[in-house]
């Protein structure tokens, strides 16, 4: 397949020049940071690709954070209005209908209803249209492990407020079965991405990434007759 030329190919070094393993590396990274540009053309989060493919380059594996990406993951959950798909709205009605009003608090009986309606809903994925072009379809995309934790639930005056912890991991690397796929081996970026992964003589570690958001859920007596 033609492709055009690496603009880090060529009239680096003079012909016949030999370079170490670790100028190969560096001239490889530079590309994939360049190449990344092309999936992070807008938006807050844009930066983020770049960053994290310097962590690859010199964390050695270590987790990744980053406050961008904790904004990333509370946006995404508070601008999902899905009564069908979004965890937090699902939480919304499960607390409207089970909370007990007159004895101000959520019965026991009725806990279950709890993780019910998360397992009824999706969780957090970056893989809308947007994220095609914002950075967080390549970084994100899919998540690996995802952690909802109702930290409080107070109720008074024929209203509630919840507290509501997201705790949201991902991988970020590049599998066998990954390459194998046409939209991940017909692109430059990706292959580079492989390489300095898999080659045996780079071995650059993949990592997780974490990510945390806490947000409040909030309604009263009457939501649930609405």
């Amino acid at each position: 397949m033609d492709r055009p030329q690496s603009m880090f190919c060529c009239n680096l070094r003079g012909q016949g020049e030999k370079i170490t393993r670790q100028q190969c590396a560096a001239m490889l990274f530079d590309e994939f940071r360049s190449l990344s540009r092309k999936f992070s053309l807008y938006g807050p989060y844009r930066h983020l690709i770049e960053k994290m493919i310097t962590h690859m380059q010199n964390g050695n594996g270590t987790p990744f954070h980053d406050v961008s990406l904790n904004q990333a993951l509370k946006e995404h959950i508070l601008r999902d209005n899905s009564t069908e798909n979004s965890t937090r709205l699902l939480l919304k009605e499960a607390f409207d209908t089970y909370i007990d009003w007159d004895k101000k608090y959520y019965p026991t009986n009725q806990k279950n209803e709890l993780p019910k309606a998360i397992l009824e809903g999706r969780l957090p994925k970056f893989d809308r249209f947007q994220d095609n072009y914002n950075g967080m379809g390549i970084i994100i995309h899919d998540t690996w492990a995802t952690h909802i934790t109702i930290k409080s639930l107070h109720i008074e005056n024929d209203r509630y407020r919840a507290v509501v912890h997201y705790k949201v991991q991902d991988h970020f690397g590049l599998d066998s079965e990954d390459i194998l796929k046409t939209k991940f081996s017909q692109l430059h970026f990706f292959r580079i991405w492989f390489v300095l992964q898999r080659y045996n003589q780079f071995g650059f570690k993949p990592f997780m990434t974490n990510m945390e958001a806490t947000v409040e859920i909030t309604g009263g007596r009457n939501d649930s007759k609405k």
